[in-house]
């Protein structure tokens, strides 16, 4: 059922927590555009793609073009799924802006998965490599856990849980 109020989704959630699958269900849900992070970074930038640093350089050049692009399409009426990664208080901030700049409406979905549940995930995913993945090593996946933090209630989004 499309949504009437243009409204935001974006995502906090480990690697392999399931955020594309969500983000991809949620669009066929409101009728909303879909814009993934790793598609665009995988299609703009794969090949310089060769540290967790490159990854953190190339989304910000990422989101300085997504985040007007995003402001844009809730501006004109259209909700927005962000199947970018919301998972430290720093990162979440630019959601907000996002969010805020387009007057629009926002939902932050908060995956709660098992670390193993994560993994399991992730070896499928290094198997089957749909369009915009990476190979993750189980110490690639805990090294980038090592940065989550778990959205609170303080930071006053609406939030979404969703448990596996």
């Amino acid at each position: 059922m499309p949504s009437t109020t243009p409204t935001l989704h974006f995502f906090c959630g480990k690697a392999g927590a399931g955020k594309t699958t969500v983000a991809a269900g949620l669009a066929r849900e409101f009728d909303a555009i879909l814009l993934s992070e790793d598609i665009w970074l995988m299609r703009l930038f794969g090949d310089q793609m060769q540290t967790f640093d490159d990854y953190i350089q190339f989304s910000k050049q990422l989101r300085s073009v997504i985040g007007p692009l995003a402001v844009d399409l809730l501006r004109a009426g259209n909700s927005v799924v962000l199947d970018f990664q919301a998972n430290t208080k720093l990162g979440r901030s630019w959601f907000r802006s996002v969010f805020e700049q387009a007057g629009a409406a926002h939902v932050l979905h908060e995956l709660r998965t098992s670390d193993e549940t994560c993994l399991a995930r992730i070896a499928q995913r290094n198997v089957e490599r749909p369009e915009g993945s990476h190979e993750l090593s189980e110490e690639d996946f805990r090294h980038v856990s090592s940065f989550f933090q778990a959205p609170d209630e303080v930071e006053g989004f609406t939030i979404r849980v969703h448990a596996s």
